[in-house]
């Protein structure tokens, strides 16, 4: 192993071990969701009690609950030297870890050429910058599988689809790659019948478990939710509420803070068709390429990312964990090409660092419409929005073979 790829290994490491200890010691309990929702969860499931997704309603995939039933297993070592939630904190710590190097030991490899290192680079400052939010969230755990799944797509497609497709049924978002990988690949057939038998095997084996009435809860469960204040299209609100005009409001039944305000409510209501018609436009556009020939390099990491900054920017959700959805994106276009890679990897280190200064070191203030914070999340917004405009612009001047043909 080379002495470069030697020190990459150990920052990687070092900046796991930095936002570990960041999630106890930042502000606005950045580890809350872990200790408050996952641990008791995963505890009920184990002890007899209900079962979210099976015998309850639950806004995430029903195998979510996987590393979260796993992370008691880790913890139960521990729970006599710490306690509860410590121990727990510390196993989902070493969960995500480990995940994170099984991934990266795949993308770097054992000698790491230049795309590789550059790729694990950027990983590691995304982190870096992000924080503990990078690690302390069940989005966490779909980032090393939407790594090893984007980046096996060429040589292994179907066990990337395999891999992408549980990432998918732990946290919707992942689904964008495999949605990429039937418009961009060559194997779009063996990609889609993968997907959809992986898909069948889970619904099967979880209405046989019982969850028949809770099945697809997860796509229902958040209809009805009002608009985030961390949201895109909350950014004007927040101003306003700011000024007074509008008000921040905690709703007990989703645990979140929402925007009160004449005109909000409708605007949440229309966010959801709008996520669907752009995404649909995004994704003709890339299956016009690639029947204009487009190669998968060129074609797959812009579609990727604009799918995915879609999903962000037309959400009436905002929650800072959405920005670790950017980083195998990128990561997957270093690697499959570098050399258009450097706008959307900065712009996407940027939106790590914003997103980290608003959750968890200036929340407190953001709720109370502070002028700093709702600067910073308006530039982080509005960064979103640029992001979106690089990734499909990017989309459009991706060369297919009658252009390069003529050129």
């Amino acid at each position: 192993m080379k002495f470069r790829t030697i020190g990459l290994w150990g920052a990687f490491l070092a900046v796991h071990i930095l936002i570990a200890w960041q999630g106890w010691a930042y502000p606005s309990q950045p580890m809350g969701d872990v200790v408050l929702v996952y641990e008791p969860w995963s505890a009920a499931a184990l002890s007899g009690g209900s079962i979210v997704g099976i015998t309850e309603p639950w806004v995430y995939p029903q195998l979510a609950l996987l590393p979260m039933l796993l992370t008691q297993l880790l913890a139960w070592p521990l729970t006599a030297l710490v306690g509860m939630p410590g121990a727990y904190l510390i196993g989902w710590a070493v969960l995500i870890t480990a995940l994170d190097a099984v991934a990266f030991g795949v993308l770097v490899g054992r000698t790491g050429s230049a795309p590789r290192r550059a790729a694990g680079w950027f990983w590691t400052a995304a982190l870096l910058l992000l924080g503990p939010i990078a690690m302390y969230r069940i989005d966490a755990v779909t980032v090393p599988l939407a790594v090893i799944g984007g980046f096996w797509l060429v040589k292994r497609p179907g066990v990337a689809t395999v891999l992408l497709t549980i990432a998918a049924w732990i946290k919707i978002w992942p689904g964008a790659l495999v949605l990429a990988a039937v418009v961009a690949a060559k194997s779009r057939m063996r990609v889609l019948l993968t997907a959809a038998a992986v898909s069948a095997a889970t619904v099967v084996v979880l209405f046989l478990r019982g969850a028949d009435r809770h099945l697809f809860g997860f796509l229902t469960e958040q209809t009805g939710r009002g608009l985030q204040i961390e949201a895109v299209a909350a950014t004007p609100f927040m101003w306003m509420a700011h000024f007074g005009a509008a008000s921040v409001d905690y709703s007990f039944d989703i645990l979140t803070f929402q925007i009160s305000a004449p005109g909000a409510e409708v605007l949440a209501a229309f966010l959801t068709p709008l996520m669907v018609l752009v995404t649909l436009a995004v994704v003709v556009l890339g299956a016009v390429k690639a029947m204009r020939g487009a190669s998968f390099p060129r074609l797959f990491p812009p579609l990727t990312l604009a799918i995915v900054v879609t999903l962000i920017v037309t959400n009436k959700v905002g929650s800072p964990q959405f920005q670790t959805w950017l980083i195998a994106p990128v990561v997957l276009w270093i690697i499959f090409d570098r050399t258009r890679s450097g706008v959307p990897a900065g712009l996407v280190l940027a939106l790590c660092g914003l997103t980290c200064l608003i959750y968890p070191l200036t929340y407190d203030a953001l709720l109370r419409t502070e002028l700093l914070p709702v600067l910073l999340l308006t530039a982080r917004n509005l960064l979103l929005v640029v992001l979106l405009v690089i990734s499909t612009r990017a989309l459009v001047r991706v060369p297919t073979s009658h252009i390069s043909a003529r050129r």
